[in-house]
């Protein structure tokens, strides 16, 4: 169902939206934090909130009710902990909504409201969840608020899925370099700032970690002076992602620091493929994820062929008890 039309009917239900919570788990919980970050960034008075999946179902907060929006999230919409969370969220008479790949799947048994999003047929497509998401959130921000920048959004969200395809259209080349450099790296540490956040985290947790088997860490560029920069030094590994908008110049202090002490760093840059020519300064922060995620996809591809180790191998997801 089209994002704006599910908002419309909520709100026929529920004129007084207090809260949106995200959940899911992994890549999917990621995916959730660019429209998370954007309804921070923008709501004055609509509290968001992202979970992992297990801990809104253990640790579940008191605020979710009939004043809650729940978007739960899972690429097959069969993980267990989405599952059980959406069923927790519509029986404590939050409004629910599943996003999922597959619109019969266990996920969608409590939503009220199921957005099916697209994957296999490009690299954009990869992306139509947090997209999907994205517009979702600037719909209730723009319905129970007022958005002043939504047309500008909803002209970027537009435009987006051709920007992606255009951008990772051109990397293969930085990839296969990136795979060569990293290919037998002992860690690798994947760092970035504002909505890419999250980005960074999956590309080391999942990417890296679930379907690489290689060492990774990831942390917010704010972050890196108060802690993780004590780790740098000549050949040390890292991957950062550098946003256009406001928080750029987290990224470049960054970036200073790791080339001031040799670092290993490959920089993939949202600014070196034309972001800012199609989307507006004033919304431009919320489309730097959607393109970084793309480009480094293309990296993980990569460095899985120079690995032989295909991007489908496990030891243990979905092969044992856990």
């Amino acid at each position: 169902m089209e994002v704006k039309k599910i908002v419309e009917e909520i709100n026929k239900k529920q004129t007084d939206i207090t809260n949106v919570f995200f959940v899911g788990c992994g890549a999917s919980q990621a995916d959730l934090y660019p429209a998370k970050y954007f309804l921070d960034g923008n709501a004055k008075k609509i509290r968001a909130c992202l979970y992992t999946a297990n801990e809104f179902n253990y640790a579940t907060p008191v605020a979710v009710g009939t004043q809650s929006i729940v978007i739960t999230c899972s690429l097959g919409g069969t993980t267990p902990e989405t599952v059980k969370a959406t069923s927790l969220a519509k029986k404590l008479g939050a409004h629910t909504i599943a996003v999922t790949h597959d619109s019969s799947a266990p996920i969608t048994k409590d939503a009220d409201y199921v957005i099916e999003f697209t994957w296999n047929e490009s690299y954009s497509s990869k992306m139509d969840k947090m997209i999907k998401v994205v517009a979702l959130a600037a719909e209730i921000l723009n319905t129970y608020e007022g958005y002043s920048d939504y047309k500008k959004m909803m002209e970027g969200i537009e435009k987006i899925y051709g920007v992606i395809d255009q951008a990772v259209s051109s990397v293969v080349p930085e990839a296969k370099e990136f795979a060569e450099n990293y290919k037998d790296a002992p860690v690798l540490y994947v760092m970035s700032s504002g909505a890419t956040h999250e980005v960074a985290y999956a590309f080391s947790i999942c990417l890296m970690m679930e379907m690489q088997w290689i060492n990774s860490g990831s942390f917010h560029d704010g972050e890196f002076f108060h802690g993780p920069f004590e780790i740098v030094d000549k050949d040390v590994p890292f991957l950062l992602l550098m946003n256009e908008g406001r928080t750029r110049a987290m990224d470049s202090r960054a970036l200073d620091f790791l080339n001031r002490f040799e670092a290993k760093t490959t920089v993939v840059d949202a600014k070196d493929f034309g972001l800012g020519s199609y989307i507006a300064k004033e919304v431009i922060d919320y489309f730097n994820p959607m393109i970084l995620s793309a480009i480094i996809r293309v990296y993980a591809e990569q460095i899985a062929i120079i690995r032989n180790h295909p991007l489908t191998k496990r030891r243990y997801m979905w092969k044992l008890e856990y």
